[in-house]
């Protein structure tokens, strides 16, 4: 039996396509079998009595010296890797087994060059391809802003020609002008989807019951619907309330239920309800997320939505509507607000049957931290109150500082928040509102506000945006925010809020000037001292 083995033994030895070898710890080599030159073409005459650290990738050294000394302090290393030099020059991947007998250390070493580089291959391919699917939604992507937002210009620089055309009437000249003032409205409204599926848009949260805001809603709703479509609102008769913008969530609900109008063509149910849970349930790859949440559901009678669409209707611009019959960005406003609140969307539909959108949300008991809805009174336009703007955009400081005038603001232009400042040093007591963009080089509006609040704490800060990552990210900051495009009434609405906070003396610190409507700023009673 005896001689049975070792014969076994060197007929392994002697053919096995695995490199074989015993060394000392210094890393001599005492024998090497036959596959050394099979595999690496060394002839084993030339690698007995060598350091096998000659052979080893440069970059692989350390490691396996280390892998050796651990051997030779008595601990075994069942396996590691490194590269080998062939006799042509370059190496191969080996992958080893390793024991020591406490004076040499015996290794089994077998040749994967072939099986990584198929499996770096493979990464190489999968990159290609997730690649080539990323410029085919950006593509996607891209084009549907372009279509939507063509179809929107056309409209308003058509409207403008038809303006500028003599003798016109002025039925007409009002009929243009409505068409600018909605198509501009519509503009707004496309990017501020778009924001909403990338979570950037810059939300104001607040608390409120959730069953109120769809209780609102539902007449809106059972116009949108249709006479042929049945509108059922079972609401539960205890509050829901979540900390949420309370706009963007209108806009969600609208979304799902035009969505589900459309999927019913002329007739049908739409259900909408809410109730308190305490999960979101699984969803594919996602594990259930547990938490104490407000669902709303928006269930139809649809067509439903097939297996290979539910997982893309998400995705902006994604449509199975016709030609001119929706964007594709409804849902996606939905998904994205959904995400940047915390919370998630969830849609479970079968073809023929209809289908069925949760949206989650987390829910807020403090029903006892609800503001009141308060419009404070305020002084009139202007009342001798000066702004300062503070834009890099020329066009735009020009269009703000103009507006400002028109309703009797008087106004000062920056062009970034180091001339806003020192225009402050220069004379603080002249401004009562920095209004300020928040995107701009440098220091941006938000650092800008907050130097302003430290240091002229009874100056009121407006900030003004259309996209601002820092604002998408970590909220307002506590200041009145306006979002562009935005119109002279909501212009005039924020300026108001902000005089009346001033006139309220919100600031705990100093006492804000008196304001009052006609008082000119030559004689307005001494502010307090400045920091």
């Amino acid at each position: 039996m005896d001689s049975m083995s070792d014969l076994g033994r060197e007929r392994l030895w002697t053919h096995a396509l695995l490199l074989m070898v015993t060394a000392r710890f210094d890393g001599t080599v005492v024998a090497a079998n036959p596959a050394w030159s099979t595999i690496l073409g060394w002839p084993v005459d030339q690698i007995v009595g060598k350091k096998f650290l000659d052979l080893i990738h440069p970059d692989d050294r350390a490691e396996t010296v280390a892998e050796a000394a651990l051997m030779a302090s008595g601990k075994q290393v069942p396996r590691y890797q490194n590269r080998y030099r062939t006799v042509n020059g370059d190496y191969r991947d080996i992958d080893w087994t390793a024991i020591s007998d406490g004076q040499f250390i015996h290794a089994l070493g077998r040749d994967n060059t072939d099986e990584i580089a198929h499996i770096k291959t493979l990464a190489q391919a999968k990159d290609a391809m997730r690649e080539a699917q990323k410029m085919e939604a950006i593509g996607q992507f891209t084009g549907g802003v372009a279509h939507d937002f063509n179809n929107l210009l056309t409209v308003i620089r058509g409207s403008v020609d038809l303006l500028r055309r003599p003798n016109l009437s002025e039925d007409r000249r009002n009929r243009y002008i409505d068409a600018i003032a909605d198509t501009s409205d519509r503009a707004a409204r496309l990017t501020g989807q778009l924001l909403a599926f990338a979570r950037r848009q810059a939300l104001k949260p607040t608390i409120f019951d959730v069953l109120t805001s769809i209780g609102e809603l539902a007449s809106m709703l059972r116009t949108l619907a249709g006479s042929g479509i049945e509108l059922a609102v079972p609401l539960p008769a205890e509050p829901l309330f979540v900390l949420a913008d309370r706009s963007q969530l209108d806009t969600a609900i609208v979304n799902m239920a035009i969505n589900a109008r459309d999927a019913m063509m002329v007739k049908g149910r739409l259900s909408i309800t809410a109730r308190a849970v305490d999960n979101i349930p699984p969803r594919r790859t996602h594990a259930a997320v547990a938490g104490d949440f407000v669902a709303i559901i928006v269930t139809d009678t649809g067509s439903g939505i097939s297996a290979e669409n539910i997982a893309r209707i998400f995705e902006p611009f994604f449509t199975t509507k016709g030609v001119g019959l929706g964007t594709g960005l409804g849902l996606s406003q939905v998904f994205g607000f959904a995400k940047q609140s915390g919370g998630d969307v969830h849609v479970e539909s079968r073809v023929g049957e209809g289908s069925t959108f949760s949206l989650y949300l987390p829910r807020n008991r403090a029903a006892d931290a609800v503001e009141p809805n308060v419009v404070a009174k305020a002084p009139g336009d202007g009342a001798g109150i000066c702004v300062l703007v503070v834009e890099d955009n020329v066009g735009v400081g020009n269009f703000a500082a103009t507006a400002l005038r028109e309703l009797g603001y008087d106004s000062v232009l920056a062009a970034n928040g180091e001339q806003a400042l020192a225009e402050l040093a220069r004379n603080c007591d002249r401004f009562h509102v920095v209004f300020s963009d928040v995107v701009m080089p440098g220091m941006t509006g938000v650092e800008l506000g907050n130097r302003v609040r430290r240091e002229y704490p009874d100056i009121a800060v407006i900030l003004v945006s259309g996209f601002s990552d820092i604002l998408a990210r970590h909220g307002d900051h506590g200041f009145e925010l306006l979002h562009k495009p935005y119109s002279i009434e909501q212009l005039s609405r924020v300026l108001r809020k902000a005089i009346a906070g001033l006139a309220a003396g919100r600031s705990a610190e100093y006492h804000p000037r008196r304001i009052e409507p006609g008082h000119s700023g030559a004689s307005r009673p001494p502010s307090p001292p400045r920091r």
